[in-house]
């Protein structure tokens, strides 16, 4: 960006979330390191490491090693006042940085990541078939999807709580065995 040019601000809507969405002079679009962060539940500091991991390299080449955000500056929004400058974050590696922190038990980061693709997927078949929807109704089954999958963690959650409590409770009647002198997987000894 040259000397004067500031990033447009637009609300984008991911199904009921909204996150602030940047667009550059160029056409490309950002997100900013703290947006990405909150948009899975997290703070910051998470994407700030992300950043400088080993894992970003991993997830997006070399070229994104100990990667420091572009730092640009924003057009006010009505009645605001001062400068207002983000680190901004290619949508690539927010997508990256999504991903990632998927695959580190992140749940809100799981769910959003599998209704975008699913979206992804479905738009694609869309297109191929002719069918038209509308933004609006794009974002209400991207909600309907957030929540199903919420609800389906919940339920899975709580199914692998009942599987804990049973292996715990099997633990400690192994340990009982053992403390009586029996060894629980042992055959028991027949006399002749």
């Amino acid at each position: 960006m040259t000397t004067g040019d500031k990033a447009k601000r637009a609300t984008v809507a991911i199904g009921s979330l909204s996150v602030d969405g940047f667009q550059l002079s160029d056409g490309s679009y950002r997100m900013s390191q703290s947006g990405a962060a909150m948009a899975i539940n997290e703070p910051p500091v998470y994407a700030s490491r992300f950043l400088t991991s080993r894992d970003s390299k991993a997830s997006l080449g070399k070229a994104f090693t100990d990667y420091i955000p572009k730092q640009i500056e924003v057009e006010p929004s009505p009645g605001d006042r001062g400068q207002t400058r983000i680190n901004a974050l290619p949508l690539e590696v927010v997508s990256a940085y999504w991903l990632y922190r998927t695959f580190k038990g992140n749940k809100a980061a799981f769910t959003l990541t599998w209704a975008l693709l699913q979206e992804s997927l479905e738009r694609r078949f869309d297109a191929a078939f002719g069918m038209e929807r509308s933004e609006s109704d794009r974002n209400a089954l991207l909600a309907q999807r957030l929540q199903q999958t919420e609800a389906d963690l919940a339920a899975m959650g709580e199914a692998c709580a009942e599987f804990d409590a049973l292996r715990e409770q099997r633990a400690r009647l192994e340990q009982q065995l053992h403390d009586a002198g029996l060894e629980p997987w042992q055959l028991p000894q027949t006399e002749r």
